[in-house]
């Protein structure tokens, strides 16, 4: 099919809310040499979008200003030393922005088969998450088969991937949820416990499920969970930050983190060097998508909007009312 010069896409028109998400027509963007062109099926909407529409998070430089990491769809051109795509490939891929729009552009190291058994569509929810996910979990904080990991925000996108991934690779898990809803659905989906941190202390109760602490923290809370987690960590535990929903500045007590031996780390998926994503896609290709094959692992969807309809999307994840992953399909 003819590729069009122009597409659909959405614009920050300024930062704010929800509402200033835009549709526009932009001319269709061309690869480069290590490039493929992609006709989005179906893109991710991720909390970095969120903080980019508010201003908070700015494209790297040279990056499209059109928001959207991750997107589903169609290889419909590929850069001239582009090798292992070709026209009529379905992919799903990682992006450094402009996945909200009908074309998107991906570079050829960071796009993946879609997994057996999978719809394309949903295939969309899957690349910033499982990145994230396998990076500061499995590489990150090295974790193991028979450890405890203690994961926030279990009913996100990025926990729904954690509980899943981390139980099929023989790890307990534990998880923090909002509500009693939420928590029943984080088990469901194979966490050991569910904590309702609105009734109960997550602290009191890893102990107690433990017997002396979780080994690994997945925390996108920060704010004064940082010092909660140094008590529900055991010795030599490892805590991995990736966002601070309740802000980066906190007064700490850093006695636990010497006493305890426990090493505290983070990282952001986004300003990873080009090489560190390519090995990253390696690895989720090698050692997660045969979970999702053998259907040990499957993206939770919450909602589907059209593309125009960003906004709404953006509404819902700030309600925090899903469990699992928004996404906008063309």
């Amino acid at each position: 099919m003819a590729i069009p010069d122009n597409q659909t896409c959405i614009e920050i028109r300024q930062p704010g809310g929800p509402e200033v998400l835009q549709p526009i027509s932009r001319a269709v963007p061309a690869p480069n040499k290590h490039q493929v062109l992609i006709q989005v099926a179906a893109a991710g909407i991720n909390r970095p979008d969120v903080f980019q529409r508010m201003g908070f998070y700015p494209p790297p430089p040279g990056v499209t200003d059109i928001p959207g990491l991750e997107v589903s769809g169609t290889v419909v051109a590929v850069g001239a030393a582009v090798e292992d795509w070709s026209i009529g490939d379905q992919v799903c891929a990682l992006l450094a922005g402009g996945g909200y729009a009908e074309y998107a552009i991906a570079e050829e190291s960071l796009c993946l088969p879609i997994p057996d058994g999978l719809d394309l569509l949903d295939a969309a929810a899957l690349p910033e998450t499982c990145f994230t996910v396998w990076h500061n979990l499995f590489e990150r904080a090295e974790l193991k088969a028979g450890e405890w990991l203690l994961v926030h925000g279990g009913s996100s996108g990025i926990g729904t991937t954690a509980i899943q991934m981390a139980s099929a690779l023989g790890v307990n898990v534990i998880v923090t949820a909002g509500s009693d809803e939420k928590c029943v659905a984080c088990e469901a989906l194979g966490a050991v416990k569910a904590i309702n941190y609105n009734s109960d202390d997550f602290v009191e109760v890893c102990q107690q499920l433990t017997g002396g602490g979780v080994n690994v923290v997945l925390d996108m809370v920060g704010g004064d969970y940082m010092q909660r987690n140094f008590s529900a960590c055991a010795p030599r535990a490892r805590i991995v930050s990736i966002a601070f929903l309740r802000g980066s500045n906190t007064q700490l007590d850093l006695m636990p983190l010497m006493l305890k031996q426990l090493v505290l780390t983070g990282s952001t998926l986004r300003a990873q060097t080009l090489e560190n994503k390519a090995r990253i896609a390696a690895g989720v290709e090698s050692e997660v998508w045969p979970l999702i094959a053998e259907g040990k692992f499957k993206p939770v969807i919450h909602s589907r909007f059209p593309l125009a309809e960003a906004s709404k999307g953006h509404a819902l994840m700030e309600s925090n009312q899903h469990i699992g992953k928004i996404l906008l399909v063309n």
